[in-house]
């Protein structure tokens, strides 16, 4: 289980919660949640009897509307406050 990842491309963070067949971790897991939330109630009753292969059509979904944030280089200038 330790190599277990994130679905999201680029996360590094620890496997938290399933999302259909897939693993997210706990921010992204979050994220998720909140998605469902906004596509109505119904949408928890729905998930909870879905097949795992719904299940992931449904990750997938939410999957597309994920940005992945790049990691600022370490070159890069930091702001200061002044």
């Amino acid at each position: 289980m330790n190599d277990l990842r994130c679905m999201i491309h680029g996360c590094q963070g620890k496997v938290y919660a399933p999302a259909g067949t897939q693993n997210v971790c706990k921010e992204h897991f979050l994220s998720f949640l909140t998605w469902r939330r906004r596509k109505g109630p119904q949408m928890f009753l729905l998930y909870a009897g879905m097949s795992m292969e719904q299940r992931d059509t449904i990750a997938a979904e939410w999957q597309q509307t994920v940005r992945t944030v790049d990691t600022p280089s370490s070159s890069a200038p930091r702001a200061t406050s002044v």
